[in-house]
């Protein structure tokens, strides 16, 4: 009986996001509204009294799990395989400005096809590094216990689409987190499963014929 959790936390506000601006793999700072949104949701989770916090490296992720560190008196070990996608000649530049200058690629990356974003990295690409750093880790946990992985939107969406076994093209289709918000992936009999997506507040157990 493993019946292991675990969290997948975004970082907090950047003022790349306020602006709407590809960050990629840039190393930027959280804003003062981000590093608040990381105390408050810190605070939050700390109440899961999880075993281990992993983090992607740069600096917005970083200093998110600092504060749940703080909380829980845990270590944070920082991983590169966490960071968020390579966007290559996209990084730094709002969706208007990519749409001008990269329409087409731009237009297929919405559709949903496999798309080098600006000359980087493919999302299977990213899930390829990022989800055997997740799994790693929570091979590690206790029975019973909790991972919180701090990572990026786009790294946290194809980490979740890779451990729950959906194909690529529709990874689009879980959607995106708000920053500082999280998402929860339960051990099952079958695999992983996604028991709290996008969510700001602490999960409550499912009550129901389904679970």
């Amino acid at each position: 009986m493993r019946d292991r959790r675990i969290v997948l936390w975004r970082h907090g506000q950047t003022r790349w996001n306020v602006e709407g601006r590809f960050q990629g793999s840039t190393d930027i700072e959280l804003t003062d509204v981000g590093i608040q949104q990381a105390r408050r949701a810190a605070g939050q989770l700390a109440q899961l009294k999880p075993h281990a916090i992993v983090s992607s490296d740069l600096r917005r992720a970083a200093a998110t799990a600092a504060w749940l560190a703080a909380e829980t008196g845990l270590h944070v070990t920082h991983d590169a395989g966490l960071r968020e996608t390579y966007a290559g000649d996209w990084q730094g530049l709002t969706h208007t400005e990519i749409n001008e200058r990269y329409g087409d690629e731009y237009l297929a990356w919405k559709r949903g096809e496999p798309v080098r974003r600006g000359g980087g990295e493919l999302e299977t690409e990213v899930a390829d590094r990022a989800a055997p750093v997740v799994l790693r880790h929570a091979d590690a946990l206790p029975d019973g216990g909790t991972l919180v992985v701090v990572s990026h939107g786009g790294a946290i969406r194809t980490t979740i689409g890779r451990l729950l076994g959906i194909e690529a093209r529709h990874w689009e289709g879980l959607g995106g987190l708000t920053n500082c918000f999280w998402s929860v992936l339960g051990e099952g009999v079958r695999g992983w499963r996604l028991l709290e997506h996008n969510a700001g507040s602490l999960p409550e157990p499912v009550l129901g014929d389904d679970d």
